[in-house]
């Protein structure tokens, strides 16, 4: 891969890789906002929330499952494909789905579009998004002798799991329209179960954009190893196992005509390449 590819890439597929920063802005800002409402001791919500943790994150999980749907089936998010998630597209990569290029712009959008959005918060909000019951919604692992461990071992299974859900939704021809909302209702459990162990990232630029934000980086690794890894694996044994059709394109909302598909006019070359 050349400059130049980059260059060509960029200027063909620039509206995709914007769409890809926006949508990555609006989950951490409505992540930053979401918790601040729900944590902050000074929120205006505070006299009506319910004091155990666990009843404010099936609230957190409910905010940002609405929020990941509602990505995933806006304009933008079917013009990209809502990846949102650098170890999305790396698993897309991986399946030949997604051209070299487009991978690279895709990525990077996807950390600029994160980075903004938790520095815009941090400008706005200050010491509201940095108070500790917010602390920038930074992702790490949570203090003990085994933190990191257990959250190594759990970002790898949720992504893992989370990826071969999406890969089976965009095999059946029945479920597939329903990718965005299933994976929204996936998203919730996550956020209300698994949170404790790893604080739930699953996003490798969401934890980077907000880790920026914060100067905090401890165990920021684990977050860009754990979930790449895990969705590499899942696509290489779904690629074994599975014997159905082909997967069209990487779009989770559906796979119809854009201006970089195979069926739209003009000479451009398709930005999601068949087999």
């Amino acid at each position: 891969m050349s400059f130049a590819a980059l260059r060509a890439a960029f200027r063909r597929h620039w509206p995709h890789y914007l769409a890809e920063a926006a949508g990555l802005a609006f989950f951490v800002t409505c992540a930053g906002l979401l918790t601040m409402l729900l944590e902050h001791p000074a929120s205006p919500l505070a006299p009506w929330l319910p004091s155990a943790k666990l009843g404010r994150r099936v609230l957190m999980g409910l905010g940002m499952g609405l929020v990941i749907t509602a990505i995933v089936y806006s304009p933008w998010g079917k013009r990209s494909g809502a990846h949102i998630n650098p170890a999305v597209t790396l698993a897309f990569w991986q399946l030949g789905k997604l051209r070299t290029p487009d991978a690279v712009w895709y990525v990077l959008a996807q950390v600029l579009g994160a980075s903004t959005a938790a520095f815009l918060l941090r400008l706005v909000f200050g010491d509201w998004y940095a108070h500790p019951a917010v602390k920038f919604t930074v992702t790490e692992p949570r203090p003990g002798p085994y933190g990191t461990l257990v959250a190594f071992v759990a970002e790898f299974g949720i992504s893992f799991l989370l990826m071969l859900v999406l890969l089976l939704l965009l095999h059946s021809r029945k479920l597939k329209q329903y990718t965005g909302c299933i994976l929204g209702a996936l998203l919730a459990l996550y956020i209300v179960f698994e949170t404790p162990l790893s604080g739930m990232s699953l996003n490798p630029a969401r934890s980077l954009g907000t880790a920026l934000a914060a100067g905090r980086y401890h165990g920021l690794w684990l977050y860009w190893v754990a979930p790449p890894l895990a969705m590499w694996l899942a696509t290489v044994l779904f690629r074994y196992f599975y014997h159905g059709e082909d997967l069209e394109c990487a779009v989770l909302a559906g796979c119809g005509p854009s201006p970089a598909s195979p069926h739209a006019t003009g000479e451009e070359p398709p930005l999601y390449p068949t087999r």
